[in-house]
């Protein structure tokens, strides 16, 4: 769903484990590194998309994960001109995301990257939990940053 303004509705994951840790997943044939994240279908609530998200991407699902919270408003991200489809309609600008906090609760043998009918990861690991904002690729490290900042808080009160 690509709203007016040329940004599409989508979730972001931040998937933690009991160390401060946070999932952090490589892109299918390429060095490039991120959290689990999607689209929002029609007639999809976030959370609903979170949930798919998850185990599109993941292999997870809802009995795996406890969802700590998430951001109170869209934190949005433009695209940079040359990774604008200029040839699609509506013309997509950019994401804005609501961004969710998970805990892992179940067995990290439970991942499995290519649950989803079309793989996008083929490595995962846990990093420190501000590495991401720092090596996602450029245009998305204020977003991240932001996500990171607000979700913080409930890291120590789980």
């Amino acid at each position: 769903m690509i709203d007016a303004d040329g940004y599409r509705a989508n979730v972001g994951i931040i998937l933690s484990n009991g160390d401060r840790q946070v999932f952090w997943a490589r892109r299918i044939g390429q060095d490039a590194w991120q959290f689990p994240q999607g689209g929002i279908d029609r007639q999809e609530s976030p959370e609903e998309a979170m949930y798919r998200e998850l185990r599109e991407e993941t292999g997870l699902g809802p009995e795996d994960v406890r969802v700590l919270g998430c951001t109170r408003e869209w934190l949005k991200y433009k695209l940079p001109k040359r990774y604008v489809r200029k040839n699609q309609q509506p013309v997509c600008v950019g994401q804005k995301q609501i961004w969710y906090m998970l805990r892992m609760t179940g067995n990290e043998a439970n991942v499995d990257l290519a649950a989803g009918p079309k793989p996008e990861f083929d490595l995962w690991r846990w990093v420190d939990y501000w590495k991401p904002s720092k090596e996602v690729i450029f245009f998305k490290r204020q977003v991240y940053k932001r996500a990171l900042t607000e979700l913080e808080p409930l890291l120590a009160a789980s």
